[in-house]
């Protein structure tokens, strides 16, 4: 069953995994991208392109065979709370080639983590820099700049609102939509709607947990210093959200950051922007890396390939 398409303000109860559905593998699971059988993903055509950016280059790996006919396309930024992942960890490979499979190219952002002294804004200027030189190669590289989305999962998600709200301040053409999964929005978590099962959340092992002080340490090394400083474009989620495009949210049922899609949905309708949000039942943050692969993942894989196929111009 894929999720439904329906906008709504608030978590509709529309995931399509059982509450404890896909748990074995998930507690099976070790630390780190390596994990299930099956993440290699379909064989699709991909190739590595440079954007120039200003702290330097910013690689961009592009999945899918390069269209006759110019239409949508998803530039995507990964997670790992600013200061790990990259291009081949599941949530960012396997996605983008499952999503380019369907026919729409995928054009996956290496941007600079927040280690060694880099701090805000040097990965939101990065997520900028390869947007704005795919929008300007859009023709050559097969794309209708106007059906261009952006998106990005736990860390990537703030990256790709960040940018958004960059691009609706300064007046430059906006993504199609904004597609998110679990995106980590908010420093000091609000409370999930209706609270989270702390019997299930006590059997998750630490590294599937993504707490109040796993999200206040890891803002305040992305902004390098405290989270009173951070500027909306690094905490997104407490940004007046009026002008963004239309936006899809996955959130995970069992995930401390739960509560920072939910509020970050429910202000954007009331601002009046279209939303769809899907809860992926059973689901824990960094869903799309650890079940990569697995039966599990694929309803929330199809919500977003239905949400990048029913793109529009804005």
């Amino acid at each position: 069953m894929t999720a439904p398409q329906q906008e709504t303000s608030a978590p509709a109860d529309d995931g399509s995994l059982a509450p404890d559905a896909g748990f074995a593998q998930y507690l099976a699971a070790p630390e780190g991208p390596e994990t299930l059988p099956g993440q290699a993903g379909p064989d699709v055509p991909i190739r590595t392109v440079t954007a120039d950016g200003r702290r330097g280059p910013v690689t961009i790996r592009i999945y899918g065979e390069t269209p006759r006919t110019a239409g949508a396309g998803l530039v995507w930024l990964h997670g790992g709370g600013f200061v790990s992942g990259g291009l081949d960890m599941p949530e960012s490979d396997y996605l983008g080639r499952v999503l380019a499979s369907s026919g729409t190219p995928v054009l996956s952002v290496d941007y600079r983590l927040a280690r060694d002294g880099v701090h805000f804004p040097v990965p939101h200027e990065d997520a900028l820099a390869a947007w704005f030189w795919i929008r300007r190669n859009a023709a050559e590289l097969g794309l209708d700049p106007e059906l261009l989305c952006l998106g990005g999962a736990g860390a990537g998600g703030n990256l790709a609102v960040g940018a958004a709200l960059y691009l609706t301040d300064a007046g430059k053409p906006l993504p199609a939509k904004l597609l998110l999964a679990y995106p980590f929005l908010h420093a000091e978590l609000p409370p999930p709607a209706g609270g989270l099962d702390e019997d299930v959340m006590a059997t998750l092992p630490r590294h599937l947990r993504f707490t109040l002080e796993d999200c206040v340490r890891n803002a305040e090394n992305y902004v390098g210093g405290p989270v009173s400083m951070a500027s909306s474009y690094a905490m997104p989620g407490y940004a007046d959200p009026s002008g963004l495009p239309p936006t899809a949210i996955v959130a995970c049922e069992y995930d401390d950051v739960r509560g920072s899609s939910e509020l970050f949905a429910a202000n954007l309708q009331r601002a009046g922007v279209p939303v769809s949000f899907f809860l992926a039942r059973g689901a824990v943050h960094g869903h799309l890396n650890h079940a990569a692969g697995s039966p599990e993942a694929q309803p929330v894989l199809d919500f977003l390939a239905q949400e990048l196929a029913s793109a529009k111009a804005v």
